[in-house]
């Protein structure tokens, strides 16, 4: 496609700053750099009518890790190196509430709860056994403890009789955030173009040339913000997708679970949304069929979900799916997001595992940093 004189003038000449990308990171990124640089031409380019990937995509978790997840992630990492992760979350919470409102992002602190479920015994007690030294670790950043324990107070069934519970976790709601991240990024006169696919971007002598699938055009600056789509435009950088699938129920008649809830190491979660619960997760069943950037659900997850639901949520309702869908995270061996300078005129803000309502924010300043 060859563009007017009107396209290239309006939207591709004099590109200081590309962000690719619409989600979370990006927007915070294009807002940073416009910030930094009032005077800049910015662009913002996503391939999808909406931002692909899973930031509309995700259960709008507040969270920071629950006593199961820190404990596996110590495993793999030093203390120093989880607490650094566990503050940039809190820090890029913080700072989303700070951007916006908790009106605009329909932000509430309702706890956070992770369930055990009667299986394995050890396991409950082990986190149970660990509740004070994490609160040791983990106190300062929050100024107070985070973990207590509570009794089963919603009747959930098949589970150990205490969860613990991070006083300090929330919701909210994922479309708003997003309605609001994108308003805001249009009145700062940052455009987002739509239905763009970046095929590649090349280091040139005054910048780099961003390719698409119907045109090229010269930027000075290039921010990949794709997370779960990384590896496509950095061959360099370890991101793998992984794909998380959800359902949301139809209304429920009083409904009195109010809250977001954790089991399995995070590997399952689900919440309270207009008096409905929406349930996600199960990649653990299955995680190479979904190491995947494409969306769509599986009978294996889709079957578990609806028995975990049936079994432990909701026992004894009958309750239906209104919807299903996924979304496309990026992970990898380390939990620590990558937020680097890829070549002289290339960037990344990429591998936020899972995390992306906690982290994006605080990525996409660093992201723009980098462009000191």
């Amino acid at each position: 496609m060859e563009l007017s004189y009107w396209e290239h003038k309006s939207w591709f000449s004099n590109v200081d700053f590309s962000v690719i990308g619409s989600g979370i990171v990006g927007i915070n990124c294009a807002i940073n750099l416009k910030k930094k640089y009032p005077k800049s031409n910015i662009l913002i380019l996503e391939k999808g009518s909406l931002p692909q990937g899973a930031s509309t995509k995700n259960a709008g978790f507040a969270c920071f890790g629950s006593v199961s997840e820190i404990l596996s992630d110590l495993e793999h990492h030093t203390e120093e190196e989880v607490v650094q992760l566990v503050q940039k979350r809190w820090n890029g919470i913080q700072r989303l509430r700070s951007l916006l409102g908790d009106e605009a992002i329909g932000f509430q602190l309702h706890g956070s709860h992770e369930l055990f479920p009667l299986g394995k015994p050890q396991f409950y007690e082990n986190c149970l056994e660990s509740i004070p030294y994490l609160n040791g670790l983990m106190g300062p950043i929050f100024g107070q403890n985070p973990f207590v324990t509570n009794n089963n107070l919603f009747g959930f069934g098949n589970i150990q009789e205490k969860y613990i519970t991070h006083q300090l976790e929330g919701q909210l709601d994922t479309g708003k955030m997003m309605r609001s991240l994108i308003q805001k990024c249009l009145s700062l006169g940052i455009p987002i173009l739509n239905g763009v696919m970046v095929n590649d971007v090349v280091e040139s002598n005054n910048g780099a040339t961003i390719v698409t699938g119907d045109f090229e055009f010269s930027s000075k600056k290039v921010f990949v913000a794709t997370n779960g789509f990384a590896s496509k435009l950095l061959k360099s950088e370890t991101v793998k997708p992984a794909r998380a699938q959800v359902l949301v129920t139809e209304p429920i008649k009083s409904l009195e679970i109010k809250g977001t809830f954790h089991f399995d190491e995070g590997y399952y979660y689900f919440r309270n949304i207009d008096n409905r619960i929406l349930f996600g997760g199960g990649r653990n069943l299955d995680f190479k069929t979904e190491e995947t950037t494409e969306f769509g659900e599986t009978q294996i997850i889709q079957n578990k979900l609806e028995a975990l639901l049936q079994d432990m949520i909701l026992p004894n309702q009958l309750v239906k799916i209104e919807r299903r869908w996924s979304g496309i995270m990026g992970v990898g061996k380390q939990k620590s997001p990558i937020v680097k300078q890829v070549s002289n005129s290339i960037f990344c803000g990429v591998r936020l595992g899972g995390m992306g309502v906690a982290l994006g924010s605080l990525v996409g300043k660093e992201l723009a940093d980098l462009a000191d």
